[in-house]
């Protein structure tokens, strides 16, 4: 129990006390811990990325390995860099899939609200614009 002044009530400092840790407590509460959060999704997400991309390149490389051993003599001499021009092209095409799913993302759904609000504004602006004409 706090400790009482002479006249019996609680002091005034440790009201001031109470109320800066009380601040205190709420701004861990409301920063640190979500910040904590943040830095596991993050975490997540970079380790869960660099172990995608390490796999996918295993799969490429094992894709090469397999064009140069199993086609016996049919890509070698003048043939032998067929192999790696395929596994470019596959790699290319990883990264095109890549970034076309990134942009169609929950973001693309709502553009054409973006877009019919931006044309509504400048059908707008167009209209005041031949009113003072």
């Amino acid at each position: 129990m706090a400790p009482r002044s002479e006249n019996g009530s609680h002091g005034l400092r440790h009201a001031g006390d109470d109320a800066f840790q009380l601040t205190v407590d709420y701004l861990k509460q409301e920063t640190i811990e979500p910040l904590k959060g943040l830095g596991r999704f993050l975490y997540m997400g970079i380790a869960g990325s660099f172990f995608l991309a390490f796999g996918i390149l295993l799969i490429l490389l094992g894709v090469l390995r397999l064009l140069q051993t199993e086609t016996g003599t049919a890509l070698t001499g003048d043939w032998s860099w067929v192999p790696y021009a395929v596994v470019v092209v596959l790699g290319i095409a990883v990264i095109v899939v890549a970034v076309w799913r990134i942009t169609a993302g929950p973001g693309q759904q709502k553009m054409p609200e973006v877009v019919a609000r931006r044309e509504l504004r400048e059908n707008e602006l167009q209209e005041l614009q031949e009113e003072t004409s």
